[in-house]
């Protein structure tokens, strides 16, 4: 079972060895996909996991025990309906195929399940509707 999760970490826990530990303990397989680390300040990872469906919810329950705050990538990665004008640009770009187009109707089609949250699709849409929230 593979997820993708953002997680973010403060100023007491970024230090510490939890991503080590969530290996270690519930044989959890991490792709880190995207991380920001700040010294004494709030920082994130966007982790892929692949393991055991109980032990990663048990894996996940240590992260929040240990102060991290957990996310699913689809509360992070978000397109706006309203003002996509489905030109297709971010399906180009998009490494995961987490966006393609719909045949024939040619609409962009979003799938936050495969997302790595890259954020090559906001810099390429040209009414903004992708946005990557972190």
């Amino acid at each position: 079972m593979k997820r993708i999760y953002v997680l973010h970490f403060n100023q007491n826990n970024y230090d510490k060895p939890i991503v080590y530990q969530l290996i270690k303990n519930y044989d959890l397989v991490i792709n880190i996909l995207r991380a920001v680390i700040l010294p004494r300040k709030e920082s994130y990872l966007v982790l892929e996991i692949d393991g055991d469906e109980i032990l990663m919810e048990q894996g996940l329950t240590y992260l929040k025990e240990s102060g991290v705050e957990v996310e699913s990538i689809r509360k992070s990665v978000k397109r706006n309906e309203e003002i996509c004008t489905s030109c297709g640009a971010c399906t180009a770009i998009c490494p995961t195929g987490a966006l393609d187009i719909e045949r024939p109707s040619m609409k962009v089609l979003f799938a936050p399940e495969k997302c790595s949250a890259c954020g090559l699709c906001v810099n390429v849409c040209p009414p903004r509707a992708m946005e990557v929230n972190f």
